[in-house]
């Protein structure tokens, strides 16, 4: 029998209220220490904040995935199963490496050392892509020797994504709980329909995600008490990882069901890719600028998408707002074929997309910062 909606539901509460209720002790003891996050020119902050919060956030997910091994309906997922174990413990390896650049700032190479690390422990405990389909093309096997590649590369991407987007007060958070969200809703409609390989852990971590997010963001928004730090960022990439490769990489490549022509059925895996498209798109610009630049891939810049909507005039919360908007809109025409089984009605998210757009070059805020040049 597979776990009902309210189950799910139950565990990311859990996640949330375990996230919201340590984030506050997790800031006190950062501040005993001195783990503060100092103001610099690429910042938009003037006061130092805490900068270990994914600390909480990892003490809830633990939290989350301790109460599920309890609960008879999740067994299938723990009982003669190690990919829990093994998310858990490439989630701690990743966090960890996260944690000492918060505290001591590490090298870039040695994080995406750790990172890799953590891809291999995921790949120890079977927590891979089995196949996946490339629209109007074909059904990729992998093949065991691509298997450790491709699992590291998702989860690298993946990890770089969130920590890039992690400019602006909730900003990363409100984005990962909107996208986490929708890929739950999908993936589990998905494992009802009977179109993933069970058991499946994908929709369980992603309702898990949701809750940490939701947990963390009352003390991250403007003006943020506590930041996330890399340690935050590099488990929520993680997490993401892993719910969108054991749902994209492991739904059925064979099956015509509902909607079957539509391209979202058609290619699984790239559904993340477009609910995170406001992370992965900041990402490519920026490794693009970067080497147009001839810059450091890891060079700190104020070039991203957030630090764009504030040169136009808007403030942080708005700038925050009209990302998590975006964010929304793409899940939205995710989601749609999904929850209604018909393909997507293209006008009203066109309309939506095109109000967002003029919002965003119109407001009152952008119009006097283009007259005052």
């Amino acid at each position: 029998m597979l776990p009902s909606l309210g189950d799910y539901v139950l565990i990311g509460a859990v996640a949330a209220v375990v996230t919201f209720g340590t984030t506050p002790l997790v800031g006190w003891w950062a501040r005993r220490q001195g783990w503060i996050y100092t103001p610099n020119a690429r910042s938009v902050h003037t006061e130092p904040v805490p900068a270990i919060g994914g600390v909480a956030m990892l003490a809830g997910a633990l939290a989350a995935f301790l109460v599920g091994s309890q609960m008879g309906v999740f067994s299938p997922l723990y009982v003669n199963n190690s990919e829990i174990l093994g998310v858990v413990l490439a989630a701690l390896v990743v966090f960890g490496v996260g944690l000492v650049d918060d505290i001591i700032d590490i090298p870039p190479p040695a994080k995406v050392t750790g990172i890799v690390v953590g891809g291999l422990a995921l790949m120890w405990f079977g927590v891979t892509m089995y196949f996946f389909r490339i629209p109007f093309f074909d059904v990729i096997i992998l093949a065991p020797d691509w298997k450790p590649l491709v699992t590291i590369l998702w989860l690298l991407v993946m990890t770089q994504a969130i920590n890039l987007i992690d400019g602006l007060d909730g900003l990363a958070a409100g984005i990962v709980a909107i996208g986490a969200g929708a890929f739950f809703l999908y993936s589990n409609r998905l494992g009802e329909l009977g179109l993933l390989t069970e058991p499946n852990i994908g929709p369980l971590v992603a309702i898990i995600t949701v809750g940490i997010c939701v947990g963390f963001l009352p003390h991250n928004f403007n003006p943020a008490r506590i930041f996330m730090g890399d340690g935050g960022a590099f488990l929520l990439g993680l997490m993401l990882a892993v719910s969108t490769s054991v749902v994209g990489g492991r739904a059925d490549p064979a099956s015509d069901a509902f909607v079957g022509q539509t391209f979202f059925f058609l290619a699984p895996l790239l559904i993340p890719l477009f609910i995170l498209g406001v992370p992965v798109l900041d990402t490519t610009f920026a490794i693009i600028r970067r080497a147009s630049r001839r810059q450091a891939l890891d060079e700190a810049d104020k070039g991203h998408l957030h630090h764009r909507l504030m040169n136009l005039g808007h403030g942080q919360r708005r700038s925050v707002l009209i990302l998590w908007t975006w964010t929304a809109l793409l899940s939205g025409f995710v989601l749609y074929p999904v929850l209604t089984g018909e393909n997507p009605t293209y006008l009203p998210f066109g309309i939506a997309a095109l109000l967002i757009v003029l919002y965003t070059v119109f407001h009152p805020a952008v119009r006097e910062r283009r007259s005052t040049g």
